[in-house]
């Protein structure tokens, strides 16, 4: 199921969809960038995924951040660079999310 909720936000394999959640995310990110999209944010993870529909193998599952995964070590380093926890609309947050079928899914 979470790659069919990060393709239901819009990240597909053609691209970000015009118009979905994840053009919203990409906008928002950009702005607070100064207008460009950072390699590691969530939108690049999150179209990466889309893309190669490898949203539960990287361990982002609609069960939760499978251990010793790749989203286990990104939510790790992403604890340790905010003081030991994961920032509420941070990367992990935001990708686990749409993995599990909330943010940006019911659109």
């Amino acid at each position: 199921m979470s790659d069919e909720n990060v393709h239901s936000a819009g990240y597909t394999p053609d691209g970000i969809k015009g118009g979905s959640v994840g053009s919203e995310i990409m906008s928002n990110e950009a702005r607070n960038h100064g207008g460009g999209v950072p390699s590691g944010g969530s939108t690049s993870t999150l179209q990466h995924m889309g893309a190669k529909s490898s949203t539960h193998s990287s361990g982002f599952t609609s069960s939760g951040i499978s251990g010793g995964s790749k989203a286990s070590g990104m939510m790790s380093q992403e604890a340790q660079s905010h003081g030991g926890g994961t920032p509420k609309g941070g990367t992990t947050a935001t990708v686990q999310s749409v993995s599990m079928g909330g943010k940006g899914s019911k659109k």
